[in-house]
């Protein structure tokens, strides 16, 4: 699976990112809307992570997804 399988099918995947990362808003679901740099971004504002951390992050919940 790749990102485009997320972004593609953003509203099936809000749910697992809100499981994972509970200090997203829903308003930070709609902003981010499948893409990766921009739930990057959004970890790092809400969580203090850097952007090496967020990436990581994002990482390790995406291999879980297949």
């Amino acid at each position: 699976m790749d990102w485009n399988r997320v972004e593609g099918n953003w509203k099936e995947f809000q749910g697992k990112v809100k499981e994972k990362w509970g200090k997203l808003t829903d308003d930070d679901l709609t902003a981010i809307n499948g893409k990766r740099d921009q739930l990057e971004g959004r970890l790092q504002q809400r969580y203090g992570f850097a952007k090496d951390q967020a990436r990581k992050d994002i990482d390790t919940w995406f291999s879980a997804l297949k």
